[in-house]
């Protein structure tokens, strides 16, 4: 956290690299392009960015309210979607010199080039501008020396380019991810596209997350990257097995043959009330159950293990396992906080983009809900250094 005297000193240093002045937060889409830039650090300071909402453009305090909705709706853009990968952001209230202002501490990306809108944004001297295929190069570039470069950024060095479906990535991820009038007025090469969405390595290489996302054969490379599903006869490891799969493919193609395996074993019972009405209660509401996969195939971790995921359907309860334990800020404040971390935001911006996931961080309360509106018991999370298990239990 900057102090007060590390905050006014950029605020007395006026508008910069670092630096962006705001009267209010009217404008939400210009303060999303800040944060962009910020993020992206094209300069390659390593240092925050900082937004003050609540100074005029000539410095001076604009003596404005701030109000918890205003931080409350600043607070939303680290994971409304609409900045992927998410932005690491803080949004505090302070008063500095009698002066009550927000302010948005923007972290330098990760996993750059970061989009708004499906476009890059920088940072040039005190301007926030739309990048230029130079400029997204220098970004990519930048990855090679970042110390903390998320793994699903990693090149896989026995992967080619031919271990991509590119088919899919020109016809369905590359429309979803970058704006039209981006594509069709950078003239990219097809290295440089790839690139940009992280799905390659600076030097050629697929990536982990362009293996996940765009890859033929993902388990040559990723062996744990699929999911394993058993439905039991009983209640116990020992009971029958009554159905088993290995689902695996593009993460988009999981998720889809996920939801047709949760559809078919969800058991739909039918209370005729009058001639009139029928209720039709599920044991379980697919909404929850597709939460929870989704949530498992963004945050497992795929380094260092061949462990799937684990979907096991019991006659009373349904599990999920999903390798590695809590990440991030997430470790500290539990799994049921609210906040939310990205193991893998490469592979979690394009959950977003092919319409898999509609707002970060909301997926476990949007299971609670569903269960609790279909008369279930709430999810048991049970947490582990290398584990997640989620149990469902069945509605009585």
């Amino acid at each position: 956290m900057l102090s007060d005297e590390e905050l006014l000193a950029l605020w007395r240093g006026g508008e910069s690299d670092r630096v962006e002045f705001k009267r209010n937060a009217g404008d939400a889409d210009t303060i999303r392009k800040n944060i962009c830039a910020f993020a992206n650090d094209l300069s390659d300071s390593r240092q925050v960015g900082v937004i003050f909402i609540g100074v005029d453009d000539d410095g001076s305090c604009a003596n404005i309210q701030v109000t918890d909705e205003i931080q409350q709706k600043l607070s939303h853009m680290h994971d409304d979607g609409k900045i992927l990968p998410p932005p690491s952001l803080d949004v505090q209230k302070r008063v500095l010199n009698g002066c009550e202002v927000l302010v948005v501490i923007v972290q330098p990306s990760s996993a750059p080039p970061v989009r708004f809108d499906g476009r890059v944004f920088v940072r040039i001297g005190t301007r926030t501008v739309q990048a230029n295929p130079e400029d997204e190069q220098r970004l990519v570039e930048k990855r090679r020396h970042i110390a903390s470069r998320p793994f699903d950024l990693s090149p896989v060095y026995s992967a080619t380019l031919d271990d991509l479906d590119l088919d899919f990535f020109r016809h369905e991820f590359l429309p979803a991810a970058v704006a039209a009038d981006v594509i069709r007025h950078n003239q990219r090469s097809l290295h440089q596209q790839l690139a940009a969405l992280g799905l390659l390595s600076a030097d050629g290489l697929p990536t982990v997350a362009g293996l996940l996302i765009c890859g033929e054969h993902q388990r040559e490379f990723i062996p744990g990257a699929y999911v394993q599903f058993v439905r039991y006869a009983g209640d116990q490891l020992t009971a029958p097995i009554q159905a088993s799969r290995e689902i695996s493919g593009k993460i988009s193609e999981i998720a889809r043959r996920l939801d047709e395996i949760l559809l078919a074993n969800i058991h739909v019972a039918s209370d005729i009330k009058s001639q009139l009405y029928e209720r039709r209660s599920p044991d379980y509401p697919i909404e929850a159950l597709r939460q929870l996969m989704l949530n498992a195939l963004m945050h497992r971790t795929y380094e260092g293990t061949n462990t799937p995921i684990r979907l096991y359907w019991f006659e009373d309860r349904v599990e999920i396992l999903s390798p590695g334990g809590l990440y991030g800020i997430v470790a500290n404040a539990g799994i049921e906080s609210g906040m939310t971390d990205y193991r893998n935001p490469t592979l979690a911006s394009a959950m977003k983009h092919l319409g898999l996931v509609q707002r970060f961080g909301v997926g476990i309360q949007l299971a609670k809900r569903a269960l609790a509106e279909n008369g279930n018991p709430p999810p048991q999370f049970t947490v582990s250094p290398v584990s997640v298990l989620v149990t469902v239990r069945r509605r009585p």
